[in-house]
Protein backbone atom coordinates (compact mmCIF):
# COMPACT_ATOMS: atom_id res chain seq x y z
CA UNK A 1 0.00 0.00 0.00
CA UNK A 2 1.33 3.48 -0.88
CA UNK A 3 2.40 5.86 1.86
CA UNK A 4 0.00 8.66 2.89
CA UNK A 5 0.64 12.08 1.33
CA UNK A 6 0.29 15.65 2.53
CA UNK A 7 -1.58 17.51 -0.19
CA UNK A 8 -2.17 21.27 -0.30
CA UNK A 9 -4.88 22.60 -2.62
CA UNK A 10 -5.04 26.33 -3.36
CA UNK A 11 -7.90 28.05 -5.16
CA UNK A 12 -8.76 31.67 -5.76
CA UNK A 13 -12.51 31.00 -5.79
CA UNK A 14 -15.00 28.43 -4.58
CA UNK A 15 -15.16 25.64 -7.21
CA UNK A 16 -11.66 26.27 -8.68
CA UNK A 17 -10.06 23.32 -6.90
CA UNK A 18 -12.95 21.06 -7.79
CA UNK A 19 -12.92 22.02 -11.48
CA UNK A 20 -9.14 21.83 -11.69
CA UNK A 21 -8.25 18.66 -9.84
CA UNK A 22 -11.15 16.92 -8.08
CA UNK A 23 -10.61 13.74 -10.08
CA UNK A 24 -6.92 13.65 -9.22
CA UNK A 25 -7.69 14.23 -5.53
CA UNK A 26 -10.12 11.29 -5.60
CA UNK A 27 -7.49 9.16 -7.33
CA UNK A 28 -4.79 10.08 -4.80
CA UNK A 29 -7.13 9.28 -1.94
CA UNK A 30 -7.69 5.81 -3.40
CA UNK A 31 -3.99 5.19 -4.02
CA UNK A 32 -2.70 6.72 -0.78
CA UNK A 33 -5.12 5.92 2.07
CA UNK A 34 -4.72 8.11 5.12
CA UNK A 35 -3.42 11.10 3.17
CA UNK A 36 -3.95 14.59 4.59
CA UNK A 37 -5.67 17.15 2.36
CA UNK A 38 -5.57 20.86 3.16
CA UNK A 39 -7.71 23.22 1.09
CA UNK A 40 -7.39 27.00 1.09
CA UNK A 41 -9.85 29.10 -0.92
CA UNK A 42 -9.13 32.82 -0.90
CA UNK A 43 -12.47 34.43 -1.83
CA UNK A 44 -16.14 33.70 -1.40
CA UNK A 45 -19.57 34.98 -2.29
CA UNK A 46 -22.68 34.64 -0.13
CA UNK A 47 -23.59 30.98 0.24
CA UNK A 48 -20.63 29.63 -1.70
CA UNK A 49 -18.48 28.60 1.27
CA UNK A 50 -21.02 25.90 2.06
CA UNK A 51 -20.82 24.63 -1.52
CA UNK A 52 -17.05 24.19 -1.30
CA UNK A 53 -17.23 22.53 2.11
CA UNK A 54 -19.82 20.07 0.85
CA UNK A 55 -17.72 19.27 -2.21
CA UNK A 56 -14.58 18.71 -0.13
CA UNK A 57 -16.51 16.45 2.26
CA UNK A 58 -17.81 14.38 -0.66
CA UNK A 59 -14.32 14.02 -2.10
CA UNK A 60 -12.51 13.25 1.14
CA UNK A 61 -15.24 11.86 3.35
CA UNK A 62 -14.95 14.72 5.83
CA UNK A 63 -11.22 14.25 6.45
CA UNK A 64 -10.00 17.40 4.68
CA UNK A 65 -9.10 20.66 6.38
CA UNK A 66 -10.94 23.43 4.50
CA UNK A 67 -10.26 27.15 4.97
CA UNK A 68 -12.38 29.66 3.03
CA UNK A 69 -11.18 33.25 3.27
CA UNK A 70 -13.07 36.44 2.49
CA UNK A 71 -10.73 38.44 0.29
CA UNK A 72 -12.61 40.43 -2.33
CA UNK A 73 -13.25 38.42 -5.47
CA UNK A 74 -11.62 39.77 -8.67
CA UNK A 75 -9.48 42.16 -6.61
CA UNK A 76 -6.86 39.78 -5.19
CA UNK A 77 -3.84 41.52 -6.81
CA UNK A 78 -4.87 44.76 -5.08
CA UNK A 79 -4.76 43.01 -1.70
CA UNK A 80 -1.49 41.27 -2.54
CA UNK A 81 0.36 42.08 0.68
CA UNK A 82 -2.43 40.63 2.85
CA UNK A 83 -2.72 37.57 0.62
CA UNK A 84 1.06 37.07 0.85
CA UNK A 85 0.86 37.32 4.64
CA UNK A 86 -1.68 34.52 4.64
CA UNK A 87 0.55 32.37 2.47
CA UNK A 88 3.23 32.70 5.13
CA UNK A 89 0.75 31.41 7.72
CA UNK A 90 -0.02 28.42 5.48
CA UNK A 91 3.69 27.68 5.08
CA UNK A 92 4.17 27.54 8.85
CA UNK A 93 1.46 24.93 9.36
CA UNK A 94 1.69 22.80 6.19
CA UNK A 95 4.71 21.08 4.64
CA UNK A 96 3.08 19.40 1.64
CA UNK A 97 4.36 16.64 -0.60
CA UNK A 98 2.45 18.23 -3.48
CA UNK A 99 0.78 21.60 -4.05
CA UNK A 100 -2.11 22.02 -6.48
CA UNK A 101 -2.65 25.57 -7.67
CA UNK A 102 -3.61 27.71 -10.64
CA UNK A 103 -1.51 28.08 -13.78
CA UNK A 104 1.01 30.92 -13.89
CA UNK A 105 -0.17 32.01 -17.35
CA UNK A 106 -3.85 32.04 -16.37
CA UNK A 107 -5.39 35.28 -17.62
CA UNK A 108 -7.66 35.70 -14.62
CA UNK A 109 -5.85 38.04 -12.26
CA UNK A 110 -6.99 36.24 -9.09
CA UNK A 111 -5.84 32.87 -10.42
CA UNK A 112 -2.51 34.25 -11.52
CA UNK A 113 -1.71 35.83 -8.15
CA UNK A 114 -2.40 32.60 -6.27
CA UNK A 115 -0.10 30.71 -8.68
CA UNK A 116 2.67 33.29 -8.29
CA UNK A 117 2.51 33.22 -4.49
CA UNK A 118 2.38 29.41 -4.46
CA UNK A 119 5.70 29.31 -6.29
CA UNK A 120 7.10 32.09 -4.12
CA UNK A 121 6.15 30.29 -0.92
CA UNK A 122 6.73 26.61 -1.76
CA UNK A 123 10.07 26.69 -3.54
CA UNK A 124 11.24 23.19 -2.59
CA UNK A 125 7.99 21.37 -3.29
CA UNK A 126 6.26 19.66 -6.18
CA UNK A 127 3.85 22.25 -7.55
CA UNK A 128 1.25 21.14 -10.10
CA UNK A 129 -0.77 23.81 -11.88
CA UNK A 130 -4.31 22.80 -12.79
CA UNK A 131 -6.56 24.06 -15.58
CA UNK A 132 -9.77 26.09 -15.52
CA UNK A 133 -11.62 26.23 -18.86
CA UNK A 134 -13.16 29.68 -19.33
CA UNK A 135 -13.86 32.55 -21.71
CA UNK A 136 -10.27 33.79 -22.00
CA UNK A 137 -9.22 30.79 -24.11
CA UNK A 138 -5.99 30.38 -22.18
CA UNK A 139 -5.71 26.60 -21.91
CA UNK A 140 -2.11 25.64 -22.67
CA UNK A 141 -0.16 22.49 -23.39
CA UNK A 142 0.09 20.53 -20.12
CA UNK A 143 2.89 18.05 -19.57
CA UNK A 144 1.59 15.89 -16.72
CA UNK A 145 -1.55 13.77 -17.03
CA UNK A 146 -3.56 11.79 -14.48
CA UNK A 147 -5.83 9.20 -16.16
CA UNK A 148 -9.14 8.85 -14.35
CA UNK A 149 -11.27 5.77 -14.00
CA UNK A 150 -14.73 5.98 -15.54
CA UNK A 151 -16.22 5.99 -12.04
CA UNK A 152 -14.07 8.88 -10.82
CA UNK A 153 -14.63 10.93 -13.98
CA UNK A 154 -18.39 10.55 -13.53
CA UNK A 155 -18.15 11.36 -9.81
CA UNK A 156 -16.26 14.55 -10.56
CA UNK A 157 -18.80 15.86 -13.05
CA UNK A 158 -21.75 14.88 -10.86
CA UNK A 159 -20.11 16.59 -7.89
CA UNK A 160 -19.61 19.85 -9.78
CA UNK A 161 -23.20 19.97 -10.95
CA UNK A 162 -24.76 18.98 -7.62
CA UNK A 163 -22.53 20.88 -5.18
CA UNK A 164 -22.54 24.25 -6.94
CA UNK A 165 -26.16 25.25 -7.65
CA UNK A 166 -25.10 28.91 -7.49
CA UNK A 167 -23.26 28.43 -10.79
CA UNK A 168 -26.08 26.72 -12.69
CA UNK A 169 -27.07 30.02 -14.32
CA UNK A 170 -23.66 30.37 -15.98
CA UNK A 171 -23.72 29.24 -19.60
CA UNK A 172 -20.37 27.47 -19.38
CA UNK A 173 -21.05 25.56 -16.15
CA UNK A 174 -22.51 22.46 -17.78
CA UNK A 175 -21.92 18.74 -18.02
CA UNK A 176 -20.84 18.83 -21.68
CA UNK A 177 -17.97 21.20 -20.98
CA UNK A 178 -16.60 19.22 -18.03
CA UNK A 179 -16.92 15.86 -19.77
CA UNK A 180 -15.42 17.26 -22.96
CA UNK A 181 -12.41 18.69 -21.15
CA UNK A 182 -11.76 15.36 -19.44
CA UNK A 183 -12.12 13.54 -22.76
CA UNK A 184 -9.73 15.91 -24.54
CA UNK A 185 -7.01 15.36 -21.97
CA UNK A 186 -7.84 11.67 -21.94
CA UNK A 187 -7.13 11.24 -25.65
CA UNK A 188 -3.89 13.23 -25.30
CA UNK A 189 -2.52 10.71 -22.82
CA UNK A 190 -4.33 7.63 -24.19
CA UNK A 191 -6.16 7.17 -20.88
CA UNK A 192 -7.57 3.63 -20.61
CA UNK A 193 -11.05 4.85 -19.63
CA UNK A 194 -10.90 7.87 -21.93
CA UNK A 195 -10.75 10.64 -19.30
CA UNK A 196 -7.89 12.49 -17.61
CA UNK A 197 -6.94 15.66 -15.81
CA UNK A 198 -3.83 17.53 -16.89
CA UNK A 199 -1.33 19.78 -15.15
CA UNK A 200 1.65 21.98 -15.82
CA UNK A 201 4.66 20.61 -13.94
CA UNK A 202 7.51 23.12 -14.35
CA UNK A 203 10.01 21.59 -11.95
CA UNK A 204 10.14 17.95 -10.88
CA UNK A 205 13.03 16.65 -8.74
CA UNK A 206 13.53 12.88 -8.78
Amino acid sequence: MSEPLKVLCLGAHCDDIEIGCAGTLMTLQERHPGSRFDWVVFTQEPGREGETREAAARIHGGSASVEVLDFRMSYLPYEGAKVKDHFEKIRLRVNPDVVFTHRLEDRHQDHRLIAELAWNTFRNHLVLEYEIPKYEGDLGQPNLFVPLSAEIAARKVDLLLSCFPSQAKRGWFRRELFEGHLALRGIECNAPAGSAEAFHARKVCV
